[in-house]
């Protein structure tokens, strides 16, 4: 049977071995790094994030954010960190200048859970955080970024399988090197469109037409002069795939318009941040 590309499945047996996987590894940490798409702070989250996570502590992370509308940005930040309690950095995997920032966050969230163990009688030992969040968020990227200067590998420890690597950031902080993935519990296909957009859904999942059509449909609304601008579409012209083809002259041999060719161009050109700087979540959706 043809699966239907209009719609994009999630699968509930990869939802539970996640979830499954996810728990177990909280279990360990102190305290978790939450990273979130800048482009997409409130698709790209979890609803229940506080439930999923146990109520650990988190630092909130909006990654990508060198392809955000900075602006709009900030005002999602300061909502996110009012509303949750929890500190929120604008990060990008290609700058360092926040690495000591995290770092110095991470551990502050960790030490009550410390101070608790030294109560009983135990020895204070570094924090010990992880990595979570949605797929193709930039998890690794991140940490790739926290352990570039912090390669030796502190090993398995006890209680601990011998998958679980540990790599000591400082002598006060300790990273959980495995990041954790947040299952995609959810039946809101806008939302889920919008994954899409940022390619944080399998791309067997949908049709790129279909996916390139509502993100131009979005950007049309919320960014139009810029997408013209990108695509050399005049004022007048709607900003559609078609007229995208016939401005790049991606046409084929007919002289009809390669609408598969210029879908995963937009898309391409969406996701390396080529047609401009965006954040295509609504803070009254947030409110909402």
């Amino acid at each position: 049977m043809k699966k239907d590309k209009t719609h994009i499945h999630w699968y509930p047996g990869h939802i539970a071995k996640a979830e499954k996987k996810l728990k177990e590894q909280l279990s360990l940490v102190d305290a978790v790094i939450e990273v979130l798409d800048a482009r997409i702070p409130l698709s790209s989250g979890y609803d229940n994030i506080a439930g999923l996570l146990n109520d650990k502590p988190r630092l909130i992370l909006f990654n990508k954010s060198d392809l955000a509308d900075r602006a709009k940005l900030k005002k999602f930040a300061e909502k996110i960190e009012k509303d949750s309690g929890y500190p929120v950095i604008l990060s990008d995997a290609k700058n360092s200048k926040d690495l000591n920032f995290i770092v110095k966050k991470a551990v502050e969230l960790s030490e009550p859970r410390i101070q608790a163990i030294m109560k009983k009688g135990l020895l204070r030992r570094p924090a010990r955080v992880m990595v979570v969040g949605m797929p193709n968020v930039g998890k690794s990227s991140i940490i790739n970024k926290l352990t570039r200067s912090s390669k030796t590998k502190t090993g398995a420890k006890a209680g601990v399988t011998r998958q679980q690597q540990w790599v000591r950031i400082n002598p006060q902080l300790e990273l959980l090197d495995t990041p954790g993935i947040i299952p995609m519990r959810q039946d809101d296909q806008f939302r889920a469109k919008k994954l899409a957009f940022v390619n944080s859904v399998s791309e067997n999942s949908y049709s790129n037409e279909i996916v390139a059509r509502e993100l131009l449909e979005l950007l049309a609304k919320q960014y139009p002069d810029i997408v013209k601008a990108y695509y050399n579409l005049k004022d007048e012209d709607d900003i559609t795939l078609e007229n995208i083809s016939s401005s790049r002259n991606w046409i084929k041999t007919g002289g009809k318009a390669d609408l598969e060719r210029t879908a995963i161009y937009v898309l391409r050109d969406f996701r390396d941040g080529k047609t401009g700087r965006f954040v295509l979540d609504d803070l009254d959706e947030f409110e909402g």
